[in-house]
């Protein structure tokens, strides 16, 4: 009794922006009828009955196309999609009462414009003040009730950096949550990001390709891989909006979700984020270190002491109307202030 697993359709969870992974089995003619959350627990890594559970009741589990039922007995040669959050279990999530800057709800989602410095969801040295804290007792609030088991952790389907600012979308019901983290698995979501970055691009348009993964000498950095034979794909997409000679104010879409990879992406072509502490854009990379010009790129730093990074635009198919909304948010204080202080050295030095 075998199956065969499409090993071209797993990402694995830690390598990308979505926090849903995507695996696909096809049971072999010798299956005899079993528990599909059995039969998936001995094929998934780290996945536990819980979250497979919560996963078949959130509509992410389908069987031959359709949704199935925790107690569905897989048969031979039934085709089957997982689209779930497999990593192991983390620190239960505490509703805190935070200030969140929501943008839009309705019935099925909530559009949060995230500052920077604000970490997405509890994990290893961040256990509270998280975003997920505020969205837990924000729900719990609006719908007494609501737990991690109606709705697992309270509808996250993507994240963006610490020190990213920008828009995050997370579901308020299962139907919505399934939809959404389906959209973002299959690259159908329109994100657009603003990012100040060093140097002055060659071309006014371009696209990186070159896989992103762990930098092999440290799991908190990532690497581009040019040759592919490490990470996984990472497809980027820049247009220059304004030059500044030394900076570029640039546009970034993203045709995959890679961790850091917008990030990653500039540092390999030559022209590191703003102020990028991770990835050598915390220093003056282009121009000559003379005292004025320093004093005036660490006068910047202190401004924005963060990654130049703004998610802008959000875009997907909305799970009830089925239809395209779109959602826009202002470049932040932070980031704005230093486009304009280099706007008027450029204009100075001219």
């Amino acid at each position: 009794m075998t199956d065969h697993t499409n090993n071209e359709d797993k990402t694995l969870q830690d390598s990308t922006d979505e926090l849903y992974e995507r695996f696909s089995f096809t049971a072999d003619k010798g299956q005899e009828p079993y528990r599909i959350d059995k039969f998936l627990m001995n094929r998934i890594e780290g996945a536990t009955r819980n979250k497979l559970q919560q996963a078949i009741n959130s509509g992410l589990v389908q069987v031959n196309g359709k949704d199935v039922r925790p107690n569905y007995k897989v048969k031979a040669f039934d085709e089957i999609l997982v689209y779930s959050d497999m990593s192991p279990e983390e620190t239960d999530i505490v509703p805190e009462k935070l200030s969140l800057n929501i943008v839009h709800e309705d019935e099925d989602i909530i559009i949060v414009n995230k500052p920077a410095g604000l970490v997405v969801h509890p994990g290893s040295g961040n256990y509270s003040g998280t975003l997920l804290n505020g969205i837990a007792y924000y729900l719990q609030h609006e719908k007494p009730g609501i737990s991690e088991e109606t709705l697992p952790r309270y509808g996250l389907v993507h994240r963006i950096d610490k020190n990213t600012s920008g828009l995050l979308a997370l579901a308020k019901t299962q139907k919505a949550m399934s939809l959404l983290a389906k959209q973002f698995y299959d690259h159908s979501v329109k994100r657009k990001y603003v990012a100040l970055v060093w140097g002055d691009l060659k071309n006014d348009k371009g696209t990186i390709e070159a896989h992103v993964g762990r930098n092999l000498r440290s799991r908190k950095l990532f690497e581009a891989y040019p040759e592919g034979d490490h990470g996984k794909e990472a497809i980027t997409h820049y247009t220059v909006i304004e030059r500044f000679n030394y900076v570029t104010l640039v546009e970034c879409v993203l045709e995959t979700g890679r961790t850091h990879q917008i990030r990653v992406h500039m540092k390999y072509i030559g022209h590191p984020l703003f102020a990028d502490d991770f990835y050598g854009g915390d220093k003056i990379v282009k121009g000559t270190v003379y005292a004025k010009y320093k004093q005036f790129v660490d006068n910047c730093f202190a401004i924005c002491p963060r990654q130049a990074l703004h998610a802008k635009t959000l875009g997907f198919i909305h799970p009830s109307t089925n239809k395209e909304v779109f959602f826009n948010s202002e470049i932040p204080a932070d980031m704005s202030e230093v486009i304009e202080k280099w706007r008027s050295y450029v204009r100075i030095k001219i």
